[in-house]
């Protein structure tokens, strides 16, 4: 089967999938749990997130694993089954893949949730060994790919991208930031940065994600395909819209319609791999696959 490059090299457009969060809430999360723990304890309800997203266009699906790392597992006393809820994710996520064409299951990997050195105490070494932990569960239960994504430190995605290259040796790796309105990241990193040095790395699928919306993406989008090294490609997953406060509950204002004009622009400025974040929905990745295709 060809894998995510392959079908990039041929000049193929993909979609990836949308808001696994949102979705989850919409599904009977509270706001306290764990979202890895339904992978196990609530797996026909992850399924059918992924199964809607698959349905709708998405031919990258990403884990139920944001935040399937220890230190994150520790918020919620699930820091010893760190490798059981990763596979869980990743065997769920392979098995809806493989009813459609052209489908693959992206390892999700986010921040560790603690600062590197000098503003924390994590190293690229110890960090390294957070990523593995959890890479070696995604590897365990299938994954075709890994995504490094809503990073801000350059120095924590160098050690999940060394723990990827060393625990899931020949998987494609994509990594996406989350710039401000400042067009950094949290820790000051410009697109045209994170494009050259995670490339160096050895890295050929690199962008964004989440940010304020897709007009802030437009201009995103185009330093980073501006920034493009040669064999890379880039990908880009907007919110839907600015989440705005109705009522006790905070509502995502980015339309379908929207959407679909932001994919068709991002398409039309060279972006590779066109998705959506936050507040999205399978209605969302509808009408981006459609606007893509």
């Amino acid at each position: 089967m060809a894998n995510i490059y392959d079908l990039l090299d041929q000049g193929k457009s993909l979609i990836s999938d949308g808001a696994m969060g949102t979705m989850l809430q919409d599904a009977g999360l509270t706001d306290g749990g764990a979202p890895e723990l339904w992978n196990v304890e609530q797996p026909e309800k992850v399924a059918n997130i992924l199964d809607q997203y698959a349905a709708n266009g998405a031919n990258l699906l990403t884990t139920n694993t944001f935040g399937g790392t220890k230190p994150r597992l520790q918020m919620h006393q699930l820091e010893e089954r760190v490798f059981e809820l990763n596979k869980a994710a990743a065997q769920l996520a392979k098995e809806v893949a493989s009813k459609y064409p052209d489908c693959f299951v992206m390892g999700d990997i986010g921040p560790s949730g603690e600062l590197m050195e000098p503003m924390g105490t994590l190293t690229i070494d110890s960090a390294k060994e957070i990523f593995a932990e959890q890479i070696k569960g995604l590897v365990a239960g299938g994954i075709d790919g890994i995504l490094i994504e809503t990073m801000s430190d350059l120095s924590e995605v160098e050690a999940a991208v060394k723990a990827a290259q060393e625990f899931a040796p020949g998987l494609p790796i994509a990594v996406t930031f989350s710039f401000d309105t400042n067009l950094r990241t949290m820790m000051g990193v410009k697109p045209e940065t994170a494009v050259k040095t995670i490339s160096a790395l050895g890295v050929r699928l690199i962008g964004a994600n989440c940010g304020r919306g897709t007009d802030e993406m437009k201009v995103i989008a185009q330093e980073l395909v501006g920034a493009r090294q040669p064999g890379t490609f880039i990908i880009t997953q907007s919110n839907a819209g600015l989440p705005k406060l109705v009522g006790d509950e905070f509502i995502y204002d980015g339309t379908p319609e929207e959407m679909a004009k932001y994919a068709a622009e991002m398409k039309s400025f060279g972006v590779n791999v066109i998705g959506s974040c936050c507040g999205s929905s399978p209605a969302h990745t509808k009408a981006i696959s459609e606007a893509v295709k």
